[in-house]
C-alpha cells in the first residue's frame, strides 16, 4: 500500500491567555521544536515527539505569571487539533495500541482507540504536588485536552511507581508508543476505515 502524500498538520489558536502554534507530521522521525516556557513540559512533549516517530513543532505563549495551567490545557488542545487534522479519514490505520511502559520503579499502561469518540480513563497518582514548578494535576489537563480534541480514546493507568518524574515520563512515553502503533499504515487495511460504520 502506497503511503498517503502527506498526513501533517498546522494549528495556530491564539486567545487572550494563550497564543500557540503547532506543526505536525504523523510519518515523521521523532524530531522537534518545542517552547511552550514550562520547562517540564517542554521535556514531557520532546518524549512524546521522539517517541511517537511523529515530528512536533510547537511555540506557545501563555500567561505564566498567572499559572501554568493555561499554557498546559492549550497546549493539549492545539496539538490534539493538528493530530486530528493530520489523521484526516484515518484510512488504512491500525487504530487500536496499547503498551506498558517501564522506567525504573515505574509501570504505566496506556491504551488508545483512534475512534473519533473523545474519551479519557486517568488512574494515576502522584506522591508530590509538584515535579519541579509544574503542578502535578496539570497533567491530566493537558491529557483531556488534547484527547478531546484529537478524538481519541485514551486510557492511562500507573500500576505502580514512587517517583512522580517518572510516573509522568512513563504516562507520555506511554502515549507516545501507543499513538505511533495506533496510526501506523496496515498494509492489509488498504484504504479502508478500521471500522464496519465505514467511518471514524
Amino acid at each position: 500500500m502506497s503511503k498517503p502524500a502527506t498526513r501533517t498538520a498546522k494549528i495556530e489558536r491564539n486567545t487572550k491567555e494563550t497564543e500557540i502554534s503547532v506543526e505536525l507530521d504523523l510519518d515523521g522521525t521523532g524530531t522537534f521544536l518545542i517552547d511552550t516556557g514550562i520547562g517540564f513540559l517542554d521535556h514531557m512533549l520532546e518524549q512524546l515527539s521522539r517517541h511517537s516517530l511523529i515530528d512536533i513543532e510547537l511555540q506557545a505563549k501563555g500567561d505564566l505569571h498567572i499559572d501554568d495551567h493555561h499554557t498546559a490545557e492549550d497546549s493539549g488542545i492545539a496539538l490534539g487539533q493538528a493530530f486530528k487534522q493530520a489523521l484526516g479519514e484515518k484510512k488504512g490505520i491500525t487504530r487500536y495500541a496499547d503498551v506498558h511502559l517501564a522506567m525504573d520503579e515505574c509501570l504505566t499502561r496506556v491504551a488508545v482507540d483512534v475512534s473519533g469518540r473523545p474519551f479519557l480513563v486517568w488512574n494515576v497518582e502522584f506522591p508530590r504536588d509538584k515535579v519541579g514548578e509544574f503542578d502535578t494535576e496539570l497533567f491530566r489537563e493537558w491529557f483531556q485536552a488534547f484527547v478531546q480534541n484529537s478524538g481519541i480514546t485514551c486510557h492511562v493507568a500507573n500500576i505502580y511507581g514512587d517517583n512522580s518524574h517518572h510516573i509522568a515520563e512513563t504516562c507520555f512515553k506511554g502515549l507516545a508508543r501507543a499513538l505511533r502503533q495506533a496510526v501506523e499504515l496496515d498494509p492489509r487495511q488498504g484504504e479502508r476505515i478500521p471500522s464496519t460504520k465505514g467511518t471514524l
